[in-house]
């Protein structure tokens, strides 16, 4: 991991890292409640009484807790790697495929946040819902997308980390 959390905890970076830390633990909540809502459907249809619409609430949570989880994966430089490739290498050149896995990370977010932003809009337009809960699909873009804009913060800052990195070396 680069730079640990602690080390950049004022100004700009230290704010970015405590936004981004707290969504990542809203996301761990999100998971928490949909184990919650897996477990009374379990429970109430052993008594014949399952909880309506309980798949829909799964895909729906996941999918946010995930997203909600990539910015805080990006910050703590816990991205799957492979170190096996860069066992021999020197500290120089782990540095710049750091910095260039940074610019792909930013690059990335800012082209899902473009895409999903449309497809949002498209599900808003043609009012599509769930099955039967009947929730607007649309709803669930909107913490999806504040979590790619995290993405993208994260991705500056460890871009600004990882250049320092590697002008010093």
């Amino acid at each position: 991991m680069p730079d640990t959390l602690q080390e950049s905890s004022s100004g700009f970076t230290g704010a970015a890292s405590r936004l981004i830390t707290l969504w990542a633990l809203l996301g761990g909540i999100t998971l928490l409640l949909v184990v919650g809502i897996n477990m009374l459907s379990i429970i109430g249809s052993i008594f014949g009484k399952p909880f309506p619409g309980d798949f829909e609430l799964t895909e729906v949570g996941v999918a946010i807790a995930v997203f909600a989880f990539l910015p805080y994966c990006q910050l703590v430089g816990a991205n799957v790697s492979a170190d096996i490739f860069t066992a021999s290498a020197s500290k120089r050149t782990i540095a710049f495929f750091t910095l260039l896995g940074s610019l792909v990370a930013l690059g990335f977010a800012l082209l899902l946040i473009w895409r999903m932003y449309f497809g949002m809009i498209d599900q808003k337009k043609y009012e599509y819902t769930t099955t039967i809960l009947q929730i607007p699909h649309w709803m669930a873009f909107v913490p999806i997308l504040t979590s790619l804009g995290l993405l993208a913060l994260a991705a500056f800052v460890t871009l600004k980390r990882d250049m320092n990195a590697l002008s010093k070396g």
